[in-house]
């Protein structure tokens, strides 16, 4: 599913012109990104967490000129989904199995 279907979804549920959705949405996504940019964290009840983690420093191989580098440490942004999201993904994804 790309940006531009859930615009579409979200403009048949709702009567709301395109480009208004398209504007909400990435207001919503600029907010998302802003707020994780100043190590702020995004929880949204019932639908998951959009969390900023710190991953260590850590050691790798240069396997072209066999050595040994460091990775500095930095921050990723994760997405963990609410345990409502969860169960409801699970359930209806088992079902579709063969």
């Amino acid at each position: 599913m790309t940006k531009a279907d859930i615009v579409s979804g979200i403009a048949k549920n709702t009567g709301v012109d395109r480009s208004t959705v398209l504007s909400i949405v990435e207001a919503f996504m600029d907010e998302v990104m802003a707020s994780m940019t100043e190590g702020k964290n995004v929880y949204l009840r019932g639908f998951g967490s959009f969390v900023v983690k710190k991953r260590a420093a850590k050691a790798a191989r240069d396997i072209q000129n066999e050595t040994t580098i460091i990775i500095p440490e930095r921050f990723v942004p994760t997405f963990k989904p609410s345990q409502y999201f969860s169960e409801k993904l699970r359930n209806n994804l088992d079902g579709k199995k063969k």
